[in-house]
């Protein structure tokens, strides 16, 4: 017998999905206990097929017109757009979905990618969304480390103080080195953006809403991951850092291997959010990098929802509509399933 999908609940206005606002908790509580007695929806607690939706980084920074890193693709009002599907597909499908994992891109201001961190012979910093560090940059000498940060920085603790620059400006040249020898983006220089504290930090209202609706609803809590806090490295994938290990192969960082397995626990792995050319992108694939490590079958429960997503467009610098596009195929090659939010959940498998 076919499951119908649930109506939207009143309260949710698709034409505020692009603003900042205060959610009303305490309202939406007596709600959603309402909804979930009304529409007979059972405790996640009581799903036999037990179904995890990531979000990806849908957060004010990427995902609000104005706000630092907006992610508009080629439409350009990409993240809007998703993010009114997306709101309509979790309260479509709030019987359907066990687990809700937000992750959320976490910075402050002294970070590789950001213009602060770097500096030429004439005292300039590069200019955010202009710059891309390149290994012929560092060779040539055009950038190098700011000496002004490095006090600024926790740095490994085999670090002596009177070497941490050096060991700094060496780091800052193998990491660039390091992204070009792994076949992954150029050091990009980006604006200052998911600022812890911040509000461009916070999960969109809307679709913290919608979380929020489907905890009390489904009585599970949303589960939110950070990622992004180390200064030394881009953390675009929730699984991994751009790099682990310092210019001597000592580590710096690590693999999010609890979070992994924590995903890989569940029978369905649902996966949307920003950017599908960056976060997306980078986490689906180290996702399928480990699946293929351990066992190629469990591409398949996999899924990944592409139209609520989009990738970084900055009209006349950069597009990354093409290289997001190749990551969702060879997703799809490797056995991952490419589907659209208009289809029932409940009617995948």
């Amino acid at each position: 017998m076919p499951i119908p999908q649930l109506p939207l609940p009143q309260h949710f206005d698709a034409t505020q999905v692009d603003q900042v606002w205060r959610i009303p908790y305490q309202e939406r509580q007596r709600e959603a206990l309402v909804w979930a007695a009304q529409h007979a929806i059972p405790p996640a607690s009581e799903d036999d097929l037990r179904t995890c939706l990531l979000l990806v980084d849908v957060q004010n920074t990427f995902c609000i017109p104005g706000y630092e890193l907006f992610v508009g693709g080629r439409t350009g009002n990409g993240a809007v757009e998703d993010n009114v599907r997306l709101c309509q597909f979790i309260y479509r499908n709030l019987p359907q979905i066990t687990k809700i994992a937000c992750t959320m891109d976490t910075h402050t201001a002294v970070q590789i990618f950001h213009e602060i961190f770097w500096i030429n012979d004439a005292g300039e910093h590069p200019l955010p969304l202009q710059t891309l560090v390149t290994q012929e940059d560092i060779e040539a000498q055009k950038w190098h480390v700011n000496p002004a940060v490095v006090n600024s920085l926790n740095l490994p603790s085999q670090v002596s103080e009177s070497d941490a620059y050096t060991w700094l400006k060496r780091y800052g040249e193998h990491y660039v080195k390091t992204l070009t020898a792994e076949g992954k983006y150029p050091l990009a220089i980006w604006p200052y953006h998911a600022m812890l504290g911040g509000i461009g930090h916070a999960i969109v209202s809307a679709v913290d809403e919608a979380c929020f609706f489907h905890t009390i609803t489904r009585k599970t809590q949303t589960h939110y991951e950070i990622k992004g806090q180390n200064p030394l490295t881009e953390n675009y994938s929730v699984l991994r850092p751009e790099v682990l290990n310092d210019a001597g192969g000592k580590p710096i960082a690590e693999k999010n291997s609890a979070f992994l397995q924590m995903l890989l626990g569940y029978d369905r792995v649902i996966i949307a959010g920003q950017a599908k050319s960056h976060c997306v992108a980078w986490t689906v694939s180290d996702l399928l990098t480990e699946i293929q490590r351990t066992d190629a079958e469990l591409a398949k429960k996999i899924y990944l929802v592409d139209d609520l997503t989009s990738p970084v467009v900055v009209p006349g610098v950069v597009d990354y509509t093409e290289p997001a596009d190749a990551a969702f195929e060879k997703a799809s090659a490797a056995g991952m399933h490419v589907v659209q939010s208009t289809q029932t959940v409940a009617h995948w498998d």
